[in-house]
């Protein structure tokens, strides 16, 4: 598996661009915008687009997705469907924001423990409520790298003042469900730079082990 970020819309959002070695295929991970540049990038990269995977209903993530996902005619998997509240209002979220964002319907709401293929690869689907109540990370457990969308980031963890966000939800999302996945996880946050669970468990003022102890 390889992966690479490109960051779009004026909120600088990781879409990730995610591969498999083996086959070529790849999906794009919360296209929010900026179409030309991630098509660009795709090109560049030589990588065979598969299908599109969406971590949550945020403007910045997913805002465009349903847009290039009838330009290059590929499916669209997730988030939860708890986040049809989010997506359903994307256009009027756009608009407040001044910027490109359409509602769309998924191919497929994912759920936990569910799976989505990427060429051979296999990723792990786990449901992470707080930030957003339909939120989804995505895990591949071979090479022990997680996509979390705005669940946890280096330093930091997704706001919950949204509506429909919880704080003791994300808390029990972050603690419960990515921890046990392993401290030498690298992830890709929705916004900023990567890092891994361990270092976050050590550093991190909001939910390392002291922090929460």
């Amino acid at each position: 598996m390889k992966a690479g970020i490109v960051p779009v819309t004026p909120l600088q959002q990781n879409c990730s661009l995610i591969w498999c070695t083996k086959t070529n295929k790849g999906a794009l991970i919360d296209p929010g915008g900026d179409l030309d540049k991630l098509k660009a990038a795709v090109a560049k990269s030589g990588v065979e687009l598969e299908k599109i995977l969406i971590t949550h209903g945020h403007m910045d993530h997913c805002g465009e997705a349903g847009v290039l996902a009838k330009e290059l005619g590929l499916p669209i998997e997730g988030p939860h469907e708890a986040d049809r509240f989010w997506i359903s209002r994307l256009e009027e979220d756009g608009a407040r924001y001044g910027m490109n964002s359409k509602v769309f319907e998924p191919d497929r709401w994912l759920e936990d423990g569910d799976t989505v293929t990427v060429g051979e690869l296999t990723l792990e689907v786990i449901h992470c409520p707080g930030h957003t109540p339909g939120h989804v990370a995505f895990f591949n457990r071979e090479s022990k790298f997680a996509i979390v969308g705005d669940v946890l980031f280096q330093g930091s963890i997704g706001r919950t003042d949204f509506p429909m966000g919880n704080h003791q939800d994300l808390i029990d999302a972050i603690t419960q469900k990515l921890w046990p996945l392993g401290d030498d996880v690298t992830f890709i946050p929705g916004h900023g730079p990567t890092s891994t669970f361990g270092r976050e468990r050590k550093t991190n003022a909001f939910v390392s082990d002291a922090a929460l102890a």
